[in-house]
């Protein structure tokens, strides 16, 4: 009984462990997302170099660069014009 108990118990642990694992990278995919339909809604001028490796949004208000380099990191700037 007691072997059945911590295999259970080591099985929910696994469990949570991948599915927390799995919910922080599309975070990031949110985040990129968000802001591509955020200048959208905007009539942004939108520019995307490289494949999609660079992509660049501009409005009157702000500006908006999204680049991802060979290692998949990927760096967000926002500047506003105010």
């Amino acid at each position: 009984m007691k072997k059945l108990t911590m295999i259970a118990l080591f099985a929910g642990f696994l469990t949570v462990s991948l599915t927390s694992c799995r919910d922080q990278e599309t975070k990031e995919e949110t985040l990129e997302e968000s802001l591509i339909e955020d200048m959208q809604d905007k009539d942004a001028d939108i520019k995307v170099k490289d494949d999609g490796d660079k992509i660049k949004m501009k409005t009157e208000d702000e500006k908006v660069k999204i680049k991802t380099d060979e290692d998949g990191d990927t760096k967000i700037k926002v500047k506003d014009r105010n």
